[in-house]
């Protein structure tokens, strides 16, 4: 630990007001001792690791950290606020602030000691000892552990913590309550460990047993399995999907955020116990998890739960309409759009036609569209019940298209499924029945309960809604039409990709999921996509022509964002609206909707559902679809120009990294909007 913080990297009077302002002080030290390479780029690694979770921890502690290529070695720096920083605590400004910075590849060695450290944090001795000390090497030499006599005792804890994951035998007769846990976070060097010491100091203090895998950047040791099954309840807390998720089905299990399990232990330890009483239990889980692990602890409001589940559905539809959306596309590009009408290729292939080459991309791309129901009700129901809801949400998004109930239908099936076997698992069953509760019970009886709602009682009112809304975009012209374009762009400008952004663009595709979409929907789809477009291209163009208004990292993410907007990915403006999002994202929505009315207003009709400027050949009125998208990006990149033109120039500890993602950490992944 000695090489990791010196006193050089202590400052007991920090005089930062912001965490950021907080971290560029701290991280200046690391920088002078040749620890970190490149401060602005350090720092945006820094803030896009706020991003994600803010760092502060109940007790007044702080502990920004992140791994970065600009990092050349495990460094610790501690900064101590008189005033107090705020980090986004629950209970208020944190006093103790350790900036950790690890290297892209730090080796386990170091990493493990930093983890010991996060350990320490809980122990409030050690925290108490760090606020009275009154000299810089005395902190360093405190946080190094060598007041115990070597470094060693800084990782104490972890080694407690290993041995007791490999659990001891109690007496079966009136043995504790056992419990496992396993503990990770985005990073894997702080809140992972912190939330396990945690977790093990409630225990003792409930008079617990429990064993914490921490799943961290240093590795993790597996639990032994003959421990796991003498257990009587799981805690798992994580924002991160939980590795190897299956070991741990059967098991009354409380999923939750790591920071819950920070700051509220014992909760999460009553909570379990009493799930274990009432016999409810968690079926087997997809190995690695959903895509939408829970972010957030139990306290997650029913909103933020409704968006996340249909949020999963949508990101699984989403490659589905690209690949048959292009593959539609791309047949009446070869074929001409009398290809619908074609013959099946099964009996009709003609090698040397280039007729019969289009009809069979037509009807490949018609194959993938079938599945757009049953995937998004699928896995609607796979975010609200994990793997158990997979087979009534597809059933019943197969029966939603059976009954011409459409998009709608499968977000109402996908929702039932999920709350249909969320109630079967709470229905307390006798242990030897569990096992077959994921293969064959559930499967059974949420299949049939949901085809029943599907066919009998829900189908056919929403198939009327269904037709009713296709009825009343068939009918738009004229002003109707342009208002809609208008909204529809201000949608996909919103939130760059997020919900409100999906909502738009899974509502244009569900338009065109279809072999022969009306003039309405293809209009509809084009108007989403050029709109969608604007965000990204126009931030590209605004650090061109101003490059001065922007910081070295946004003028590099410019670059990239030339070819994201180009392909269709709202995601590429999201660094910019990070870092000033009351400046960017108005003038997104106001290009997007002059985009998105005078594409509607042009007539251009889009067939596929994704690909930007590279299926301009496929578009209605391709001229003046790309009009409409250069009006948008140039109201933006000039709303974007005068807006930050008119802020007064930012002090020099604001920092160029704020709020901005360096390429390296990326946005999210390449989909559509």
């Amino acid at each position: 630990m000695s090489d990791m913080i010196t006193a050089e990297l202590v400052d007991l009077d920090l005089s930062a007001d912001t965490k950021e302002a907080a971290a560029r002080a701290l991280a200046e030290r690391m920088v002078a001792l040749g620890r970190v390479t490149d401060l602005d780029g350090f720092l945006a690694d820094v803030a896009a690791r706020e991003a994600q979770m803010p760092t502060g921890l109940d007790g007044g502690i702080g502990i920004p950290h992140c791994r970065s290529e600009h990092v050349t070695e495990p460094t610790l720096a501690f900064g101590r606020s008189a005033a107090g920083i705020d980090f986004g605590a629950a209970d208020g400004p944190a006093d103790l602030i350790f900036l950790i910075a690890a290297p892209a590849g730090a080796d386990d060695a170091h990493l493990t000691i930093l983890s010991s450290l996060a350990r320490q944090l809980m122990n409030a001795e050690f925290t108490d000892a760090l606020r009275s000390v009154g000299d810089v090497g005395a902190a360093a030499a405190l946080i190094r552990g060598e007041q115990a006599g070597s470094e060693d005792s800084v990782a104490a804890p972890a080694a407690a913590s290993a041995g007791a994951a490999t659990g001891t035998e109690a007496p079966e007769e009136g043995r504790p309550f056992r419990i496992v846990a396993v503990t990770s976070c985005p990073t894997g060097i702080a809140h992972t460990y912190m939330a396990a010491e945690s977790l093990e100091n409630a225990g003792r203090e409930a008079g617990v047993e429990i064993a914490v895998e921490t799943q961290g950047s240093a590795g993790f040791t597996r639990l032994d399995p003959a421990v796991i099954a003498a257990a009587d309840g799981v805690i798992l807390a994580h924002d991160v999907p939980v590795r190897e998720k299956d070991r741990f089905a059967g098991k009354p299990t409380v999923d939750t955020g790591v920071k819950a399990a920070i700051n509220r232990p014992a909760d999460l330890i009553t909570e379990v116990r009493g799930k274990a009483g009432r016999g409810e239990v968690t079926a087997a889980a997809a190995s690695g998890g959903t895509p939408l692990e829970r972010a957030g602890d139990g306290g997650e409001g029913y909103g933020t739960k409704l968006r996340t589940w249909l949020m999963s559905g949508v990101s699984y539809m989403v490659p589905f309409v690209a690949a048959g959306g292009l593959l539609i596309a791309l047949g009446f590009a070869i074929g001409g759009y009398e290809i619908n009408e074609a013959p099946s290729v099964m009996d009709h292939f003609m090698w040397t036609q280039a007729d019969s080459w289009g009809a069979l991309l037509f009807q490949i791309g018609g194959v993938a569209f079938g599945f757009l129901v049953p995937v998004l009700a699928g896995y609607i129901a796979y975010g609200m019940a994990d793997r158990p809801g997979l087979v009534p949400g597809f059933v019943g998004g197969a029966i939603s298209l059976t009954v011409n109930a459409g998009f709608l239908g499968g977000l109402a099936a996908g929702l039932i499924a999920g709350g249909v076997v969320i109630a079967i698992q709470k229905v307390r069953i006798p242990a030897a029945l569990r096992g077959i509760m994921p293969v064959v019970v559930i499967p059974l009886i949420s299949a049939a309960v949901v085809g029943f709602l599907m066919f009998v009682v829900i189908g056919k009112p929403i198939a009327e809604a269904q037709k009713g809304m296709t009825d009343w975009l068939n009918g738009l012209t004229g002003a109707n039409a342009v208002l809609l374009g208008a909204l529809l762009g201000l949608m996909m400008c919103f939130d760059l990709g997020g919900p409100v952004n999906k909502v738009a663009y899974t509502f244009a595709t569900a338009g065109i999921a279809v072999a022969s979409p009306s003039d309405s929907a293809m209009k509809i789809m084009a108007a989403v996509m050029a709109a969608g477009m604007v965000p990204p291209l126009a931030m590209a163009l605004a650090t061109t022509v101003r490059g001065k208004l922007f910081d070295r990292t946004e003028r590099e993410n410019g670059k990239a964002a030339w070819v994201l907007g180009a392909s269709f990915i709202s995601e590429g403006a999201i660094p910019f609206a990070a870092a000033d999002p009351l400046r960017v994202i108005p003038a997104s929505m106001a290009g997007g909707a002059v985009t998105g009315a005078l594409s509607m207003s042009f007539g251009a009709t889009l067939r596929a559902p994704h690909g930007g400027v590279f299926v301009v050949p496929l578009i209605g009125n391709p001229l003046l679809y790309l009009v409409a998208i250069a009006a948008g990006v140039c109201v933006t990149t000039a709303l974007v120009i005068v807006l930050k033109g008119l802020r007064k120039p930012a002090p020099v500890t604001a920092g160029a990294g704020e709020g901005t993602a360096a390429p390296s950490t990326g946005t999210k992944q390449p989909v559509a909007a």
